[in-house]
């Protein structure tokens, strides 16, 4: 089901229906600022189990954290002075910091190595959803696997059926976010996205 919404002022009652979905265990499309992506409740096993079905992905693929702030992400993420510089610099913005992970990770996206993906998107609707669910979403690239993200929301609706919303806030991107680890002693760019990656590189 397709919903318009405001992408500079996202309208309230909108973003409360997209987390009571969020809440019931679904899976939404929502806007973030690199691209459109697929996201659902950090805490509930099933919802995720569902992201992953929808998006016809292997348990080794390793999903996001989109949070709404630095305080959101030092639950999930250890952040050590070095992390925390790159991040309050880079963040909100369009990359994806691989980081140490805490115990507040919850087991079923637990990865072997023990890290963590974490976003905050600079997009309003997404940062409105984060805040009004309370935690962080799980989020994946709504595109399958080697395509090139739809910029079309209500073809992003299309192509996952199984969405129980997608939010319209006209057209996204096609470039998604740049990934950069640093959970180890030196930073290593992961992918080449909408971000500048040289000052990691």
């Amino acid at each position: 089901m397709l919903l318009e919404i405001n992408p500079e002022n996202p309208e309230p009652r909108k973003i409360k229906r997209a987390v009571e979905a969020l809440e019931a265990g679904e899976v939404i499309a929502y806007p973030t600022d690199t691209v459109y992506a697929l996201g659902c409740d950090l805490f509930n096993k099933k919802a995720i189990d569902r992201l992953y079905q929808i998006k016809g992905i292997d348990r080794s693929h390793m999903l996001s954290f989109v949070c709404q702030n630095l305080g959101d992400v030092a639950r999930y993420a250890v952040m050590h002075d070095r992390v925390y510089r790159v991040l309050r610099q880079y963040l909100p913005g369009p990359y994806c910091f691989i980081l140490e992970a805490t115990r507040e990770v919850p087991r079923i996206i637990q990865t072997p190595r023990k890290t963590v993906g974490v976003r905050i998107p600079k997009h309003p609707v997404a940062l409105a959803i984060a805040a009004e669910l309370g935690r962080p979403l799980i989020s994946s690239t709504a595109a399958r696997h080697g395509e090139t993200p739809d910029p079309d929301p209500s073809e992003v609706d299309r192509a996952f059926p199984g969405l129980a919303l997608a939010l319209d806030a006209g057209a996204g991107g096609t470039v998604p976010t740049s990934i950069v680890d640093l959970s180890g002693p030196e930073a290593h760019v992961v992918r080449v996205g909408a971000g500048d990656v040289t000052p990691f590189e």
